[in-house]
């Protein structure tokens, strides 16, 4: 039995020869780890030790205070006491689903979003739909995945005209390449919006620490749902990510991953046009990644083995497909900058490159071998 996508992914990624655009993975060089690591010692310093205490459910008050604060600069003024700190993202998307669907409900998606949210909604047994009739949405207006797409004025009136509940998963808000980050949904609409932040792009997934913010009349049933999810999310974490906000100038840090990681951006779109000038996409407005449309229809599964034997592994783009019926079209991938060197990223282009004329020479031989 063949590997799944899963499996060829995961040994991939524990091969250091392999070239890794695949996993939407921030850049370890970019982790702040001497203002963290002095945030950590300050946490466990501080009187009575909260980071290694039990918390309340909806997280620890400055932290809120400063999301809050965060909020208020982008055009969304949020009361402290409405957030909640999640486990993640992840988590609060969960939870806002359940708050707005029942079990299946349908919840509208774009074309191609992100696959762990699809996974979470089918989890919960709700069906994500690109259909125009749902009045449930799931959107990422700031900067989409796996597109990188930024949505325009008109499409966000239109989504809030027409939803009567949008999920807005702000993930990649603080990372556009260029401007200022736009002021979310949440501004616009309280009764309406969910909204889901995280600090997993920026500080780094492994705290874990996200938020949610919901319609005022939901808040009681969504930190009674958090509380029964985990009782409250990693004190430590929080202590962390409190102490860190509270003492570096989080903007500053913010802009220079902007201008890293639009640097990266532009040199694997340059290395695309050189090697595959076949393949075409559309220049991402912010976040990890460039999707990506083939020239031909190829079996994903086989071109990822074939890659990976070359060195080089991607984002099969039929994990970001909210409906099956999707898989007729050319094929697509992501494939992601963020984590990759920058030295890497043309000779990653170069091996993708060499592995699809050997996909296309095998196909060519297949078909002359049926004739």
């Amino acid at each position: 039995m063949g590997q799944s996508l899963d499996d060829l992914l995961r040994a991939a990624a524990a091969d250091p020869r392999v070239i890794g655009f695949a996993g939407g993975l921030p850049c370890p060089a970019l982790f702040p780890r001497r203002p963290l690591t002095a945030a950590f010692l300050r946490a466990l310093q501080a009187r009575d030790v909260p980071a290694l205490q039990y918390a309340w459910p909806e997280g620890f008050a400055s932290l809120r205070q400063q999301i809050a604060a965060r909020l208020a600069r982008r055009g969304a003024a949020v009361d402290p006491d409405e957030i909640i700190v999640t486990s993640g993202a992840q988590q609060a998307i969960t939870i806002a689903a359940q708050l707005v669907l029942r079990r299946g409900g349908a919840i509208g998606v774009d074309p191609e979003t992100y696959p762990s949210a699809l996974d979470a909604f089918r989890t919960l047994h709700l069906v994500p739909t690109t259909s125009a009739q749902t009045h449930v949405l799931y959107r990422m207006p700031a900067v989409s995945n796996p597109a990188g797409a930024t949505m325009g004025e008109a499409e966000r009136r239109a989504t809030l005209e027409r939803a009567r509940f949008v999920i807005e998963d702000d993930a990649y808000g603080d990372l556009r390449f260029a401007g200022e980050p736009q002021p979310p949904l949440l501004a616009s609409s309280r009764a309406r919006v969910l909204y889901v932040g995280t600090f997993s792009k920026t500080l780094g997934p492994g705290l874990r620490v996200g938020f949610l913010i919901v319609p005022p009349r939901l808040h009681t049933r969504a930190l009674r749902r958090k509380t029964d999810d985990d009782l409250q999310t990693n004190s430590l974490s929080q202590a962390i990510v409190q102490e860190y906000l509270a003492t570096n100038d989080f903007d500053a840090f913010v802009r220079k991953l902007r201008g890293h990681y639009r640097r990266r951006a532009e040199r694997l779109m340059t290395a695309l046009r050189r090697d595959l000038p076949g393949w075409s996409f559309t220049p991402p407005s912010g976040g990890f990644g460039v999707w990506v449309a083939a020239d031909r229809r190829v079996d994903e599964a086989a071109f990822l083995r074939r890659s990976v034997a070359a060195g080089v592994s991607f984002d099969p783009g039929s994990r970001f497909l909210a409906e099956p019926g999707a898989r007729d079209r050319p094929t697509s991938f992501r494939l992601c900058f963020s984590a990759v060197p920058e030295a890497s990223i043309e000779e990653g282009v170069r091996r993708l490159a060499r592995a699809w004329t050997a996909a296309g020479r095998a196909r060519s031989a297949r078909r002359n071998g049926r004739r």
